[in-house]
């Protein structure tokens, strides 16, 4: 397989088409927040978002710019800021979809897509208004249990078309860093496509060790590479720089209102965009 290392996080996301099945981590785990204002800049349409299994401000931002038409989640917050007000605002108005689901049962669909499986089982869900609400979820008798009564609830492998996510840094192997978060792992091995956004790409091979190598997403998993600085911003990354506390609070103030978020994005999404690429 061979990797493209991308000339601008606009490239990388050039590869997103309109409809795309689109996974994002939780926002701990490397919210690429700039390849979703890239997103945004290049008008990309229709994108069927899942979170794994939770998500903030990247689906929050996509949803407000009015790129996004269906979310699969177990939750989307802006964390100590509040609700996401334009996720919010998406689903009164009945301007998105929603498949509510559980993060247990978001990991282990994901595990089936990762598989190779169409499906796989889960307890703990069954009689819940999740449950209740999920069409494509089935309830059947477990086979292995004598005299039957004992019900159990499938659900349909997760296999996103494209996984998004910010990580430290990648070697010229196509190989990502990805430390304790071992959920990306499990999402590029789900995905067909898994495109990352680097604080920095290194020479040497990252792999070349046994202790760097388990800290490793290997290159085999990842489709294409853009390197990113802040690539998280206004989110804090890891232990290299910290949240923009004033900025988030300024969002979510602006938020509240169609007209507070519509001069937010203008400011620091098409504007800035402009500003970078000068």
């Amino acid at each position: 397989m061979t990797i493209e290392f991308c000339d601008s996080v606009e490239q990388l996301m050039a590869k997103v088409p309109d409809g795309a099945h689109l996974a994002f981590a939780k926002d701990l785990a490397g919210a690429p927040m700039a390849a979703v204002r890239a997103l945004i800049r290049a008008g990309t349409k229709d994108l069927r978002i899942v979170t794994v299994p939770t998500s903030g401000w990247p689906v929050e931002l996509l949803v407000g710019a009015g790129v996004v038409s269906s979310v699969e989640t177990s939750g989307i917050s802006l964390g100590e800021y509040g609700g996401a007000p334009r996720f919010n605002a998406a689903i009164k108005q009945g301007a998105i979809s929603i498949k509510d689901a559980t993060c247990p049962a978001i990991y282990a669909a994901l595990q089936a897509g990762e598989k190779g499986i169409p499906f796989i089982p889960l307890r703990g869900v069954i009689g819940s208004d999740v449950q209740a609400y999920r069409d494509d979820w089935k309830v059947i008798d477990n086979p292995f249990a004598e005299g039957g009564g004992d019900p159990v609830l499938l659900l349909p492998a997760i296999r996103p078309e494209i996984a998004v996510f910010h990580a430290r840094r990648a070697d010229r192997n196509g190989n990502v860093y990805v430390g304790i978060q071992r959920e990306l792992t499990v999402l590029a091995h789900a995905a067909q496509e898994t495109l990352v956004t680097v604080e920095e790409i290194v020479d040497g091979d990252l792999m070349a060790s046994e202790e760097s190598a388990a800290a490793m997403l290997p290159g085999v998993y990842v489709s294409a590479v853009a390197e990113a600085p802040r690539g998280a911003w206004p989110l804090g990354f890891l232990d290299m720089y910290t949240e923009d506390e004033a900025h988030l609070a300024e969002y979510a103030a602006l938020a509240r209102s169609d007209e507070g978020f519509a001069s937010y994005l203008l400011r620091e999404v098409h504007v800035a965009g402009e500003l970078e690429s000068a």
